[in-house]
């Protein structure tokens, strides 16, 4: 069986032999009430092996490994604001983001993590199997190589199901990008005691819960293709699911996944919008000194904006009692307020297309990449004036039989301090014209899964909400 055709199964799968969903929402519980985790802010002079080098005019890592809070200074044609400057995370470094894989009774299961980061808004998050920067698999930090790593290290090529370079938030890394990568075993392999065994479809029932799957899980998610098919393929599978009417949103979100057909735009043009886009769009990024960076001042206890808006950095001082390294230092980015990601749908031509948004962010590989409907991170939305953003008042004022997902996503919580954004897809019918703004193009499923396939195209928050979408309706018995 080819890989489409196992993850489409997994992701149609919805009784697992191993554990129902239940079990696992209750076994993450019993994770996080076993685990001791103490996590406070400290003062910039308290980091141990980190601090200010004046000379280079960041906040690094005496050994120069990990990452650095660098200060950028940026200029573009892109928006209002053509210029400002900001400190941003620079982590030049591809990390692993990876998955095992194995056969179960003939599904494919995913071997997840319960992991704590300090960041996670509530400590435990499922996350993949593998979850490491260069400078932890290579254990710059000292302490043990990450759980399964060896596996990856070691990995016949033909057993590798996917592999991918995938960007990082662009408002807040500089040009980062992580290998996300899927294997698969077939001999069996030991369980630690905070792993488990889940199908592709539990994992996406899971992402309908607040701060559950992590950030490192939906990114990988996303990129899984499940393959292209006939229409009348397509309305079989659904007859054989027969508790999905063709009227359900699973159903037409299943169709815009396996079709290319219907599409409004074809492939090359998309490509020819997004390199327009590009084409015109200016950015360039200088780096700067932390203490020349305007509109920031440098604190004792965080390097914040002086209107205290977007986000600041901190030190935090962790202890958690199962990782690699049982207590560190470290800056982290928190939040000055609460974002919101969403995505608007609706049919055309009979199938699900996406408004999609192409958009400039400073610390993007290639300047521009796709980006959901709605995204306010940097700024409060809830102060936005709905008028002055596309969209926006049509997403907070959308009734709830038009919302197909609402739920709070962290951010990585390696780097990011109990960052939270609110995560919707709201299908919409006539009142959202086909009409879109200048930087918006309609899309399908599929066409967005073959984008992901291409490093630098879609954004990490349009992957996080490509990947919560399920092509299954869940029933009592699953949740």
């Amino acid at each position: 069986m080819n890989s489409s055709l196992l993850f489409l199964k997994s992701a149609l799968s919805d009784k697992n032999s191993l554990a129902s969903t239940q079990a696992i929402i209750d076994w993450v519980k019993k994770q996080n009430q076993s685990t001791t985790v103490e996590i406070q802010k400290i003062a910039f002079e308290k980091l141990k092996l980190w601090g200010f080098d004046e000379k280079l005019g960041t906040l690094r890592h005496h050994s120069g490994n990990f990452f650095s809070i660098d200060g950028i200074r940026i200029s573009t044609n892109w928006g209002p604001i053509n210029s400002w400057e900001q400190p941003i995370i620079n982590q030049p470094e591809i990390g692993y983001l990876g998955f095992i894989t194995k056969e179960f009774n003939g599904v494919l299961h995913f071997l997840m993590q319960a992991k704590i980061e300090p960041g996670n808004v509530n400590y435990v998050q499922l996350s993949p199997t593998l979850q490491a920067t260069k400078s932890n698999y290579s254990r710059a930090h000292g302490g043990k190589a990450p759980s399964y790593l060896e596996f990856f290290l070691n990995v016949n090529p033909d057993k590798v199901l996917l592999d991918q370079l995938q960007s990082e938030q662009g408002a807040r890394f500089l040009k980062k990008r992580n290998r996300n990568i899927i294997i698969k075993v077939d001999e069996d392999i030991p369980v630690l005691d905070n792993f488990c065994w889940l199908t592709l479809g539990q994992i996406k029932s899971l992402m309908k819960y607040d701060n559950l799957v992590n950030m490192d899980t939906r990114t990988v998610i996303s990129g899984i293709s499940y393959g292209t098919y006939e229409n009348q393929v397509i309305d079989l599978m659904s007859f054989i699911h027969r508790e999905q009417s063709p009227e359900n949103i699973e159903s037409k979100v299943l169709k815009s996944l396996l079709s290319n057909q219907d599409s409004l735009h074809s492939f090359d043009n998309i490509v020819s919008f997004v390199t327009r886009q590009k084409s015109f769009y200016e950015l360039t990024v200088d780096k700067i000194a932390l203490n020349q960076v305007s509109g920031w001042e440098i604190t004792p206890y965080d390097i914040v904006h002086k209107e205290r808006k977007y986000f600041k950095v901190i030190a935090v001082e962790v202890a958690i009692g199962n990782r690699e390294v049982v207590s560190w230092t470290q800056p982290m980015i928190e939040p000055m307020q609460e974002g919101l990601c969403a995505f608007v749908c609706k049919e055309i031509n009979g199938t699900l297309h996406f408004a999609v948004q192409a958009k400039l962010e400073c610390g993007n590989f290639d300047i521009i990449e796709f980006a959901p409907t709605v995204q306010c991170l940097t700024g409060n939305y809830k102060d936005t004036h709905p008028s002055s953003l596309p969209f926006l008042e049509y997403v907070l004022n959308a009734s709830s039989e038009h919302i197909v997902i609402d739920a709070l996503q962290s951010e990585e919580g390696g780097r990011f301090f109990k960052e939270q954004n609110r995560n919707m897809i709201v299908h919409a019918g006539e009142e959202i014209p086909i009409e879109l703004p200048s930087n918006y193009i309609w899309m399908t499923l599929n066409q967005l899964h073959t984008f992901i396939k291409f490093n630098n195209y879609i954004n990490i928050q349009a992957r996080s909400l490509i990947a919560a979408l399920a092509f299954k309706k869940e029933t009592l018995k699953d949740a």
